[in-house]
């Protein structure tokens, strides 16, 4: 007998909780304004009366989180899980201890796998003097398994062009969009996940997906269809972060900024009933069930576990740091791009995002 279509709700702060394999989610909506003319960061007479390092007030709509010149995260470690952002709107600039660097946004999406350890900085280059650099993302933390926390860590990057998207609903105005970022959902398979991850393995059925409904749009979000022999729930949140009015299942009506935790084994109707557009993220995996034992950017499966990782960082810093500053940014006329350690480059497909913008497609 299949599961109610609703099993909880929560509210969406700032920082979203996640069900395993999922960590949590942070939505990040920042209204920058131009840049200052001799720099990718604000104007220092907007930084006045912000505390520098550890701004995360809002203030004028955005913030400076750690940075003290640019805006984001400078260098930072990490271990024992993996970090996907999903840029929409605006750039970031990765750097890290592995020597990789890129520059991504425009529905870009990195997904790193940070393992036995790796140090990262992630800063948002304002790079418009004469216009606004609002910038929006998703930061979503996966968990490993105990087996991969000591993978090596890596990166990998997937262009929006490279991302499946598809309409659905026949009459236009009244659709539902879906993009999928990872994973596998209704007939989209996303770009494939790093080797280590748990995503990498199709039973653990880890998704991640947008979905934009126009003002009257439903659509049925399709079941988890399990494999043979496969038992268990597949654990499966919907964020509703955007519009007045989401009904789910035919039964509950929510308003913006709510999670909805889902059941995997039915058909979910969505039904667009606010008037304006909805959007939501889902994210969806099997859950590891494996203890997590967190301590700010690391994650492992027992204190004393978590005490080595440490350690293991104040003893070697996850490597090298073969940059000047631990804000480093691209210049500012620096395209898209993404350079690996291997000296490996690679870029987006500009022809074919410039194609599909003309016939205003959704990128």
């Amino acid at each position: 007998m299949a599961s109610p279509p609703i099993k909880s709700t929560t509210p969406l702060a700032f920082q979203w909780p996640g069900l395993d394999p999922f960590i949590f989610c942070v939505h990040h909506y920042d209204r920058y304004g131009p840049s200052a003319a001799n720099s990718l960061g604000p104007d220092r007479k907007q930084l006045v009366g912000r505390d520098l390092g550890m701004d995360f007030s809002g203030k004028d709509g955005w913030s400076m989180y750690h940075g003290t010149e640019m805006a984001g995260f400078p260098k930072h470690p990490h271990s024992g899980f993996e970090t996907i952002t999903l840029v929409r709107k605006g750039l970031v600039d990765h750097t890290d201890s592995t020597g990789a660097t890129a520059r991504y946004g425009k529905g870009d999406l990195m997904w790193v796998t940070t393992g036995a350890g790796v140090c990262h900085s992630e800063v948002f280059p304002l790079v418009n003097t004469a216009s606004d650099n609002h910038m929006e993302l998703f930061q979503i933390w996966i968990n490993l398994p105990e087996k991969s926390k000591m993978a090596p860590p890596s990166f990998s990057m997937a262009w929006a062009n490279e991302q499946p998207r598809r309409s659905f609903g026949g009459e236009p105005g009244k659709q539902t969009h879906v993009l999928v970022a990872g994973g596998e959902l209704a007939g989209l398979r996303g770009p494939a996940p790093p080797p280590d991850s748990w995503a990498s393995d199709a039973r653990s059925h880890v998704a991640l997906a947008t979905i934009r409904m126009d003002p009257g749009a439903s659509w049925v979000l399709p079941r988890v269809e399990q494999g043979a022999g496969e038992e268990g729930a597949v654990n499966r949140m919907l964020y509703f972060f955007e519009g007045r009015a989401l009904r789910v299942g035919g039964e509950r009506e929510f308003r913006s900024k709510t999670g909805v935790e889902l059941a995997h084994d039915r058909d979910v109707l969505l039904e667009n009933v606010g008037g304006d557009v909805v959007e939501a993220l889902l994210l969806q995996g099997r859950p590891i069930a494996e203890p997590v034992v967190q301590r700010g950017p690391f994650v492992a499966t027992s204190q004393a576990k978590l005490r080595d990782m440490m350690a293991r960082y104040q003893a070697t810093e996850f490597g090298s740091w073969p940059f000047k500053t631990d804000e480093p940014a691209n210049p500012r006329e620096q395209g898209r791009f993404a350079k690996y350690p291997d000296g490996r480059v690679t870029a987006p497909d500009v022809s074919r995002e410039a194609a599909a913008a003309e016939r205003k497609e959704e990128l």
